[in-house]
């Protein structure tokens, strides 16, 4: 019998409605046993599978009544609307408003979005090098990836994305804006954003790009003997990349370490896993999983015979660091391996699972929270309203903070610390920020465009201890006034957007005089990397780098970890 083009749309609901109740209720895993229990339950008879799921339901309708329902009213629209409908968009958009009243992060693919989806979780694609997440209306970048053309551009986390070549964006889906940003390698964009406490629009040109991440861009010793390591983020790497650095460190001498995880938005479990099998051994519990369904809960041990020798250990994180690094740096906090300093962590503790559906089509479904060998769940649930556009009041806020630290866990030696969402580090110390001035030149790429200028001519004269001085500072900023001047010219209804308080032509002398050392900082860093490579001017700019520079104190202080312990211990009476 041949179907109608509505019968067909009927029937495509109710094999989407079967396969997502069955996926709500029984969700995949990764281990055979549990896949093949998911699979069973998936390939049951849909009356028996309903009759299932409605036996485990509290109270209320049925879900065989509720999609009926939904059915008749698919019928009517068909029947009476005024307008021709689009049962497969009825059917799409049905799927996406029964997700939304879930969280943030289980999510319904179209067949389009589902394979493009999955071929960006391959670890290289083309685009500008964002971690993004929608905040309401506003598509919000929750990390610019370190080395790309957004992070060197001065994208900045909370940055707001208002337009996508001058197109409003605000108020469309994730995958959405995804579409509209990527494009062909070498092409331009401009991306114009809202930054919290700027109140004109800031425009930035970007060049897309391949976007190849490295998990530990950065790996050397400090003045003080202390090794530095920088981690971007958890990829198929980063555990043989921590190595090799770890290697070279100690080979040469090192006393104490640095782990940076701040902005570090997570990745792979099993790579934190691994990470932390460095400091800690084999055999130890990292983290577990628990959920609703029985096969959601699991946990996860170390395995590799290794372990590094019992040098002290400070782990640097901020309100970007989520996920697998919220993994990581609670874990070494549970068995005393690493003081933790910084903020308290983004708070990103949810699982999901990827499911292809027939049609092509994917589900993206939170099955379980994660809980660190403590028992403190990583996940802070509410990130969950705000990502999904709810209202959080600065009260709700408050309350939840002191909540937090009403629910106390203990480390291995039976330290103090505290659960109920992120991980809260073990001293407190707040990051610098810059003048709305000097934001202003990094967002126009002033000094990334004058160092360029300046080594055409200087080059022979730069070695590794240049420094910028008076001389080269007055030349910046009249390089700075000609290309201000130069860009109203041609762009004067851009430009008067972002710049009609900050007068980089004629700047304010107090803005000069106040920032005088960032300048003098960015301007010889960017000089150095031109000659140098990325690492050797990342090492001038972290002179500027407050919670870095704290960090670097505790070993001049002390020697060993359990004192920067009591350290931290004798902070929190003082509080």
């Amino acid at each position: 019998m041949k179907l109608s083009k509505f019968n067909k749309s009927v029937v495509l609901a109710f094999s989407i409605l079967w396969i997502m109740t069955g996926l709500l209720a029984y969700t995949n895993a990764n281990s055979k046993d549990r896949a093949d229990e998911a699979n069973v339950l998936l390939s049951m008879d849909k009356g028996d599978l309903v009759a299932q799921i409605n036996n485990n339901q509290s109270g209320g309708s049925s879900i065989s009544q509720n999609v009926a329902k939904m059915l008749d009213i698919v019928r009517r629209l068909n029947m009476i609307y005024v307008d021709e409908v689009d049962n497969d968009q009825l059917i799409t958009d049905a799927i996406n408003g029964m997700l939304k009243g879930l969280d943030p992060h289980t999510t319904y693919f179209s067949p389009d979005e589902f394979a493009k989806f999955s071929s960006s979780t391959k670890g290289e694609f083309g685009g500008l090098g964002i971690q993004i997440d929608k905040k309401g209306d506003f598509i919000t970048v929750v990390s610019p990836i370190e080395g790309t053309p957004a992070y060197k551009m001065g994208i900045m986390a909370g940055d707001m994305i208002w337009k996508v070549d001058g197109e409003d964006i605000s108020g469309i889906t994730t995958d959405e804006s995804i579409k509209k940003m990527r494009g062909a390698i070498g092409s331009e964009v401009v991306i114009t954003v809202i930054r919290p406490g700027v109140k004109e629009a800031l425009d930035f040109k970007i060049v897309r790009d391949v976007i190849k991440i490295k998990s530990v861009p950065y790996s050397f010793k400090l003045d003080n003997n202390v090794g530095y390591i920088r981690m971007s983020q958890f990829n198929s790497n980063t555990s043989t990349e921590l190595s090799a650095a770890l290697d070279k460190l100690e080979a040469d001498g090192m006393e104490g370490l640095i782990i940076d995880l701040r902005f570090n938005p997570g990745g792979l479990l099993n790579e934190a896993i691994n990470t932390v099998n460095e400091f800690i051994g084999p055999n130890k519990r990292v983290v577990y999983t628990q959920g609703r369904a029985n096969f959601a809960n699991d946990e996860y041990f170390t395995e590799k015979d290794i372990k590094r020798n019992d040098y002290p250990i400070v782990v640097l994180i901020n309100e970007a660091s989520a996920s697998a690094s919220e993994i990581f740096s609670g874990s070494m906090q549970d068995y005393d391996r690493g003081l933790v300093l910084g903020k308290t962590s983004f708070g990103k503790g949810s699982v999901q699972q990827l499911f292809r559906l027939t049609d092509g089509s994917g589900i993206k479904i939170t099955t379980s929270h994660y809980y660190i060998n403590s028992g403190r769940c990583i996940h802070k649930i509410i990130n969950d309203k705000i990502l999904t556009g709810k209202k959080v009041t600065k009260e709700e806020q408050e309350d939840i903070e002191k909540t937090n630290h009403e629910h106390i866990y203990h480390t291995q030696k039976g330290r103090v610390v505290y659960g109920g969402g992120g991980i809260n580090p073990d001293i407190v110390i707040e990051a610098d920020t810059l003048s709305r001035f000097e934001l202003e030149l990094r967002r126009k790429n002033y000094f990334f465009d004058f160092a360029v200028e300046y080594m055409l001519e200087h080059s022979d004269d730069v070695d590794l201890d240049f420094r910028a001085d008076d001389k080269v500072v007055s030349a910046f900023y009249e390089f700075a006034r000609e290309k201000t001047i130069e860009s109203l010219i041609e762009n004067p209804e851009i430009d008067n957007v972002s710049t009609n308080t900050i007068d980089l032509a004629n700047p304010n002398p107090n803005d000069v005089e106040n920032s005088k050392d960032f300048v003098k900082l960015s301007l010889t860093s960017e000089i150095i990397e031109k000659k140098f490579g990325s690492q050797e001017g990342y090492r001038i700019r972290i002179a500027m780098d407050t919670q870095l520079q704290e960090a670097k104190k505790l070993f001049d202080r002390y020697d060993t970890l359990e004192e920067m312990f009591e350290y931290s211990e004798s902070l929190k009476k003082d509080d």
